[in-house]
């Protein structure tokens, strides 16, 4: 169930620039999260929390790219919403292992990936916020 943030105002000190909108003073999102290609909802307001961690993602594809791919393009992205719970979410699908990462893709469209997930740790599920949109 989605923590609720108290009058969804922003933060007080934005982590990032342009976070400010997005994070209320709880540091947790103050809008729902989507997928950029098709739309569909990933996590409900107030879900996650604001995270900073440097985190490789590779470039947006179908799943089925994705995995083909032995040593993707990609980029090294900062800025991250932190799910500590997989049933917190809307709507997300998980690749195949590739070593002991798990990426995070759209289950509408298979895009992705938009986040990372380690299976070591089972409560750190993080979508980066330049993958997704806000509404």
């Amino acid at each position: 169930m989605a923590a609720s943030c108290a009058e969804m105002e922003p933060a007080a000190a934005p982590r990032s620039p342009g976070t400010g909108e997005l994070v209320c003073a709880r540091g947790r999102n103050r809008k729902a999260v989507l997928c950029q290609r098709c739309g569909s909802r990933v996590l409900l307001p107030g879900a996650a929390t604001f995270a900073r961690r440097e985190l490789f993602l590779p470039s947006m594809k179908k799943k089925t790219a994705l995995l083909a791919s032995s040593s993707p393009d990609g980029d090294v992205l900062q800025d991250h919403w932190l799910v500590d719970d997989m049933f917190s979410f809307e709507n997300i699908g998980f690749t195949k292992d590739v070593g002991n990462i798990k990426f995070l893709i759209c289950a509408d469209c298979e895009v992705g990936p938009i986040g990372w997930h380690c299976l070591d740790d089972k409560k750190s599920f993080y979508i980066a916020l330049d993958r997704v949109s806000h509404e």
